[in-house]
């Protein structure tokens, strides 16, 4: 188009949708593609064009690295150096929203801009099934982070990305919802012990039960992985974090009941407290309140418990009601 942009596609997620996806992936085009967690927006991991257009679409920094989606563990071995305790993971957790952050192999094709400059490569496998149907057709690995404007609410719809961006990408492949709701859990390593970089759709618990130990925090602020940035997954509106009542025209999120003196836009995550639930409904939930709140205001937000994926819940809200940049 004379603008710049491009029409984005709607595909449906069957299998000539699958086909034509993964030949625009082919032809160094980035489609947006459903994951458990998130829609990815994905493009390939091989190409310095794709990756640095997956930047520029995203208008994403260029020092917070890219994970990259692997059709199995070999394919993640070709990338990445698993150690015996990264391999206890992938084969327990893979497929799942489970990434590790491992060192580069030498020599590999990966494009440049994936990394960061950081001696490491993000890898996981994804689980659902469109995401894996397009990485065998691809033949690639696919460099794919959460499919929105850089910093902005992640989305779980097609739709979500056609609102974000729309007319920046090539096409969409639409399976509807995604189940888990949150992104995949990070995982790094340092002197022998796992390091959770992003707590995500494994709770920690989890990890816990299969390494023996939980993992440790990290020993340096900086970013290693995705996610880790103070201001993130942000509606327009402001949030008010562990609200135990509501100030007048504010707008309310929580587990349970709805209060009865909501008098603004209301969602429950979930009435029954159910935390997975919680999750799944998150974003979606971010999202239709800063719409009907026109992306101003407040958007009070009810105690979240901080066990199992309450954690990760948490980690998002937090980072949401950080200070923007800029």
């Amino acid at each position: 188009m004379a603008d710049g942009t491009q029409e984005t596609r709607r595909l449906v997620a069957d299998a000539e949708g699958v086909t034509e996806a993964a030949a625009l992936i082919r032809n160094g085009q980035l489609v947006a593609f459903p994951t458990e967690t998130v829609y990815g927006l994905g493009g390939n991991a091989l190409s310095n064009a794709a990756t640095t257009a997956i930047f520029r679409a995203k208008g994403r920094p260029d020092f917070n690295p890219l994970i990259v989606h692997c059709a199995d563990l070999a394919a993640a071995e070709a990338l990445a150096e698993i150690s015996p305790l990264a391999g206890r993971l992938a084969e327990a957790l893979w497929p799942g929203p489970l990434t590790l952050v491992l060192p580069r192999r030498p020599g590999i094709a990966l494009a440049d801009p994936v990394s960061a400059g950081l001696p490491t490569v993000a890898v996981r496998v994804p689980a659902h099934p469109t995401a894996q149907a397009l990485l065998s057709q691809a033949s690639v690995p696919l460099a794919a982070p959460s499919a929105n404007p850089s910093g902005a609410v992640s989305p779980t719809t097609a739709d979500h990305v056609l609102e974000g961006l729309g007319g920046r990408i090539a096409a969409v492949l639409d399976a509807g919802p995604c189940v888990v709701g949150l992104e995949s859990t990070i995982l790094g390593f340092e002197g022998g012990r796992s390091v959770l970089l992003r707590p995500g759709g494994i709770p920690a618990e989890v990890l816990a039960e299969i390494l023996g130990e939980n993992p440790a925090s990290p020993a340096t602020a900086a970013v290693q992985a995705p996610g880790q940035l103070a201001s993130h997954y942000a509606p327009g509106a402001a949030l008010r974090l562990n609200a135990t009542d509501l100030e007048p025209g504010e707008a309310w999120l929580g587990l349970g009941p709805i209060p009865n003196n909501a008098g603004g836009p209301v969602a429950s995550l979930s009435v029954s407290g159910d935390l997975a639930e919680a999750a799944s409904r998150l974003y979606a939930a971010l999202r239709g309140l800063d719409a009907a709140m026109g992306g101003h205001g407040t958007i009070a937000v009810g105690p979240i418990p901080s066990t199992g994926l309450g954690a990760a819940i948490n980690d998002r809200l937090q980072r949401a009601a950080a200070p923007r940049p800029g």
